[in-house]
């Protein structure tokens, strides 16, 4: 306890210079975790759109077909599934869909696309279509249009109610070629998704693949977020005859992102802290040459070199610490303005963030998950900076200083 109250008071000796190097460690933790907030909120963003616009939490497959995209492989057992899904509790919405890889032709070009046969009231709620699809009313699809995302469309200069003709192959290996008109132009937050989808009837895809009453792919998706896991483990027990994916399967690339982030964003923390220590660090080894004598007394009249290292230490990490509580309240209410209004990055580029899945629009969140290890670092850093300053405090020779 007196080590504490000692270091305490020697760290105000010099007030402003104490001040200053808080208000540092304040304003280095408040910029870090608003770099973590705004980095947590494009990832989730992100992630939800996945769930809720791409792939849903789960989707079901016969085992070969994402191997190799052929019709043949529809799922075994249709009627039965989807009864034992529509029993589940966790289920909110099941989507149905036909998928075959072929090439759309305008009068202006071509592309490879996914063609997926939808049916268009089960997919305003698992993929969002009614929102993609802005103004247009998605329960007025008819049979022989076509919704094209906005990449594709500006690409090949379609337009609404323009003529185009889909190419594939159908279940029995024959090529069939049938004209569409587009009903609407979607749009969603992931451009290079809507480069490479077409949706179409898919009662009137079926017909033409020679599949009627059958589906390529079941898009499941749940009421919590948090159950997919544990839904896709007891599906896969249950039907064993298919494969089960979930989000993180499916849409690998942002997983693997959403973790590199999850590192970057305290290597970011790591940093900031680390140009903080070098600040302490001149800040206590000049407070170490302006006490040299008064060390030096306390060392010849009996303090044990231990308790002087404690005393340094100890004035290392309140320099540090007290500024942390000052810059993590200051993210707090930042990132918390942020949190409704929202932030706009449309500045960076809209084009480049729907590129890469991302919305213009982000909502930064608190990293509450990551306080404890922000927390820990700062310690570190507090610790890893007394070093140098306790080593020269332990160095002190009463017997030279206090002849000065």
């Amino acid at each position: 306890m007196l080590i504490l109250t000692i270091a305490w008071r020697n760290v105000w000796r010099n007030g402003w210079r104490s001040a200053v190097i808080m208000l540092s460690v304040a304003i280095g933790l408040l910029a870090g975790t608003l770099v973590l907030a705004l980095y947590k909120g494009m990832m989730n963003s992100r992630v939800q759109t996945v769930i809720r616009c791409e792939t849903a939490h789960l989707q079901l497959h016969h085992p070969a077909f994402r191997e190799e995209y052929d019709v043949r492989y529809f799922i075994p057992g249709l009627d039965t599934v989807l009864h034992l899904l529509r029993q589940h509790p966790a289920v909110r919405e099941i989507a149905t869909r036909s998928i075959v890889q072929g090439m759309l032709v305008s009068t202006t070009g071509s592309a490879g696309v996914s063609i997926i046969g939808i049916e268009a009231e089960k997919e305003k709620t698992v993929s969002s279509l009614q929102q993609k699809l802005k103004t247009e009313d998605v329960s007025k699809f008819k049979k022989n249009q076509i919704l094209i995302g906005k990449k594709l469309a500006d690409k090949l200069n379609i337009e609404k109610k323009h003529k185009v003709v889909l190419t594939f192959t159908d279940s029995a290996g024959n090529l069939v070629s049938a004209a569409f008109r587009t009903a609407a132009i979607y749009q969603s937050d992931n451009s290079s998704y809507d480069e490479q989808h077409v949706f179409v009837q898919g009662e009137a895809l079926n017909e033409l693949l020679l599949t009627n009453g059958q589906a390529h792919e079941l898009a499941i998706l749940l009421h919590h977020d948090d159950s997919a896991d544990s839904m896709k483990q007891a599906l896969a027990k249950r039907l064993p005859q298919l494969r089960v994916s979930d989000w993180q399967d499916l849409s690998p690339e942002t997983h693997l992102l959403v973790v590199t982030v999850d590192y970057y964003s305290l290597i970011i923390m790591g940093i900031i802290l680390t140009a903080l220590a070098f600040g302490i660090l001149n800040t206590m080894l000049m407070a170490i040459l302006e006490r040299s004598r008064e060390l030096s007394m306390m060392l010849a009249l009996g303090t044990s070199r231990q308790r002087m290292l404690g005393i340094v230490f100890m004035e290392t990490v309140f320099l540090t610490t007290s500024g942390a509580p000052f810059g993590l309240v200051a993210a707090w209410l930042i990132v918390y303005y942020f949190n409704v209004q929202g932030l706009d990055l449309s500045s960076m580029g809209e084009e480049m963030l729907s590129s890469f899945g991302f919305s213009r629009i982000v909502y930064p969140e608190f990293p509450y998950e990551k306080i404890p290890d922000i927390l820990l670092l700062v310690v570190l850093t507090a610790l890893l900076a007394g070093i140098i300053p306790a080593v020269r405090a332990l160095r002190l020779r009463p017997a030279e200083n206090l002849k000065m």
